[in-house]
């Protein structure tokens, strides 16, 4: 039999492809995504794409989503409490196993395994010490299509905000920026690939400077 697992979904290119991996892995099946939600914006917490292209993205993927809210400045604690609340129901729901598409980040990765962990329930990582330029290169060839929703502005200028990720997306970024993103410095949603049934009609608009991180509006 199959195991059933939770997908951490954040609508970005990682969990994308991870899942790409995983729906190809005759060891499982994918019950759900989980998705933090913050209240009050009704967008994807840190990734800032509203809560209605979410939803449209589970439709097409055809897979049941699962949300978790957190309040706007959401405290450490507050955040731990909401996500134990999650993995108890999803262990009362009959599954054991979740899945995230972390690369590289050993802290991060710890700190998911701790919070499983503490539930009884296993952690998998699909992307796991893959090198981050394959993967991106991978991602795009597989005809995988998105868009960069959030930049950190210590490390990118707005100009790769609302910007798809293709050859010249890579070309510019600064040497010291990871490919994937992985260390923080962008973040993205995926509207078009092979695991989704149709793609997601979006149009790229204004952009929002929330400080030290700014924001592009899909609409």
């Amino acid at each position: 039999m199959k195991e059933r697992v939770v997908v951490s979904w954040s609508g970005g290119k990682d969990s994308s492809l991870a899942l790409y991996y995983l729906l190809k892995d005759k060891r499982y099946t994918v019950d759900s995504l989980l998705t933090t939600v913050t209240e009050g914006y009704e967008r994807i917490s840190v990734h800032g794409v509203r809560e209605k292209l979410l939803e449209e993205q589970a439709e097409s993927l055809g897979i049941p989503l699962r949300k978790m809210y957190i309040p706007q400045q959401s405290s450490h604690p507050i955040y731990k409490e909401r996500m134990n609340e999650q993995l108890k129901q999803i262990k009362e729901d009959g599954i054991n196993t979740v899945m995230f598409g972390d690369i590289f980040l050993e802290d991060v990765r710890s700190y998911r395994e701790e919070l499983i962990h503490n539930q009884k329930l296993k952690a998998i990582f699909p992307l796991w010490g893959r090198p981050t330029n394959e993967l991106i290169q991978e991602f795009i060839s597989l005809g995988f299509k998105t868009v960069t929703t959030c930049i950190d502005t210590e490390t990118l200028t707005d100009k790769f905000l609302g910007r798809h990720i293709n050859a010249s997306f890579l070309k510019e970024l600064p040497e010291n920026v990871d490919k994937c993103g992985e260390n923080g410095e962008f973040h993205t949603f995926t509207y078009a690939g092979p695991i989704f049934t149709k793609p997601i009609h979006l149009c790229i608009g204004e952009k929002v400077n929330k400080g030290r991180f700014h924001f592009c509006e899909l609409v």
